[in-house]
């Protein structure tokens, strides 16, 4: 791999209140792509609006991350909604944050669905044809983040919709290429994640859970930025990539 996108999920606080270490502003020296929260499942104008400015003074590309309607739980717990009210609500925060960025003169690069929506999404078909049919109505050159093989993805690629596959830094895989989830993340060694996403991208392997190696192919490497020590992390899978001749920068 020669270039990759480096993608961090941003403005995840609400009002006074900060998710994780509170280090967007350091963090967003380091990425390519800004996943911006969108008030469902944290969020809120003014957040969104001072994170469109910086991701527009470092030149980082801006996409929507849309959660389901759940601040207390961060968007992590699933909710049982009916295909259409998901997608009414997803449609409803990119146009927010689309607006918040046009006001910038800033163009919105991508939509990417958060936490439990987002697996949601990679497994139910009604609901991401649902989603990617009205992509195509509305925006059919907004690049999807998704993880690769998905039922959204297979649906994306059927359609016509752009992807980028995404590969998780800070998160375990199984043998199935499926994220393990857990609503408590632990810290990591920032040596460990760099070696891990080196690992991937000059070799095309993640360690799973199982402690087998799994074939993965993925267009942008994804870091949290409420994982403990997130910039930590992201600084030393940084300048990983730097050191191995791998240039970070947007899918487009």
């Amino acid at each position: 791999m020669q270039a990759v996108d480096f993608n961090s999920d941003m403005g995840e606080g609400f009002g006074p209140w900060t998710i994780g270490d509170g280090v967007d502003n350091e963090l967003m020296a380091f990425i390519s792509s800004a996943n911006i929260a969108t008030g469902f499942h944290a969020g809120d104008p003014g957040t969104m609006r001072r994170t469109v400015e910086l991701a527009k003074r470092l030149k980082v590309g801006i996409g929507a991350h849309p959660g389901f309607r759940d601040l207390v739980g961060f968007g992590r717990r699933h909710i049982n909604a009916p295909a259409q009210e998901l997608v009414d609500d997803i449609l409803y925060q990119l146009g927010a944050l689309r607006e918040l960025a046009r006001v910038q003169g800033v163009t919105l690069q991508h939509v990417k669905p958060h936490g439990a929506l987002y697996m949601h999404l990679a497994r139910d078909e009604e609901a991401a044809r649902l989603l990617v049919e009205n992509l195509q109505r509305l925006e059919p050159d907004l690049l999807l983040y998704c993880m690769p093989d998905s039922v959204i993805w297979r649906v994306a690629k059927e359609l016509g919709q752009p992807v980028v596959r995404e590969f998780y830094a800070d998160r375990e895989y199984d043998l199935s290429g499926s994220i393990v989830f857990t609503r408590n993340v632990r810290a990591y060694d920032p040596g460990f994640v760099a070696a891990r996403v080196l690992r991937a991208c000059q070799e095309g392997v993640v360690r799973t859970v199982e402690g087998e190696d799994l074939p993965i192919e993925f267009d942008s490497i994804c870091l949290h930025s409420d994982t403990p020590g997130a910039l930590a992390l992201v600084e030393a899978t940084r300048n990983a990539l730097d050191a191995a001749g791998i240039v970070v920068r947007r899918p487009r």
